[in-house]
């Protein structure tokens, strides 16, 4: 009997060791499932691509935003710790068009992941505003495409179709979340058509970045400044030049930017009696949704136009 005891409390002994040790193997595997490794990485360049890539991959990628939170994309530089995030993920999502400038700068020679540029199949815009030179390069296209919601949904068809290729055993899933935010995206395109339908067509804005938007919808952009980025020159002829036209199609509102000061834009409003309001070009990283953000846009837009 003291046999049989002690011989069921040595198995005890040795089976609650063993049970401990397959419970804590089965939580540290299925916290290494949901780590990095098993799903694709993914960086995007961009806020509205993280989104982009977020509604269509949801769980199935980890998808990453390469330029932090506040930080103006034409300002921002990769650091070395950057260009190692870059190596070890399976797809960069970029916007294209010269938007994405620090790509230049970084060595992607031995990168073995797909570099995705979702302005691919669209027709791009050149601002005439500037010369073919090699400085020049950037400034003369315009990478504004995702202030076109009709656009977009050719950008959110190039990643599904990026992702569905990278890991194609969830292609329909990736394919079926780009559907319904297409759906989405339609919504939004229907509603901007019918709410500026029958406005007046003429906005002053602060940069050149609604050509496409202004192109797709009928109307037309007026810029402070004409370089497709943020941080050209005002001078006072311009300030002049701008308050002449202001006058002359009676605008009175006068959009700024987020990113930017909006002294400029007020010193032209109370020169025509105006006011100032925001026409965001989505570029600095926010909490709100692209649709969200682009419907603010409108119903500023249906107060200056409508």
């Amino acid at each position: 009997m003291n046999i049989q005891i002690k011989l069921a409390i040595i198995s005890i002994l040795i089976v609650i060791p063993l049970s401990s040790f397959a419970v804590s193997q089965t939580s540290s595997n299925l916290q290494f499932s949901s780590t990095d490794n098993s799903k694709l990485q993914v960086i995007s360049s961009a806020n509205f691509l993280y989104e982009f890539s977020q509604n269509i991959g949801k769980e199935m990628i980890d998808v990453t935003l390469l330029v932090p939170m506040g930080v103006d994309p034409h300002d921002w530089e990769p650091t070395i710790r950057d260009a190692e995030r870059i190596q070890k993920s399976d797809l960069i999502i970029t916007n294209g068009i010269g938007y994405e400038h620090w790509i230049d700068s970084l060595d992607v020679s031995g990168y073995s992941g797909i570099i995705v540029d979702t302005s691919h199949g669209l027709s791009i815009e050149h601002n005439n505003g500037h010369d073919d030179d090699e400085k020049h390069k950037h400034d003369n296209l315009d990478p504004h495409i995702w202030l076109n919601p009709v656009f977009v949904q050719s950008q959110v068809k190039t990643i599904a179709n990026a992702l569905s290729n990278s890991d194609s055993v969830n292609k329909n899933y990736y394919q079926s979340n780009a559907e319904i935010y297409i759906q989405e995206l339609d919504l939004l395109d229907s509603k901007i058509r019918t709410d500026l339908s029958g406005c007046n067509t003429d906005f002053i804005t602060f940069h050149n970045a609604f050509s496409y938007f202004a192109k797709e919808y009928g109307l037309t952009q007026h810029t402070i400044i004409s370089s497709n980025n943020s941080h050209g020159e005002v001078t006072s002829q311009t300030l002049e030049n701008i308050i002449s036209l202001a006058k002359k199609l009676n605008i009175k509102i006068i959009f700024a930017e987020e990113s930017t000061s909006t002294k400029t834009s007020q010193v032209i409003a109370d020169e025509i009696g105006g006011k100032v309001l925001v026409l965001s070009p989505l570029e600095i990283t926010s909490n709100e949704t692209y649709i969200s953000k682009m419907t603010q846009n409108l119903e500023n837009l249906k107060e200056a136009l409508c």
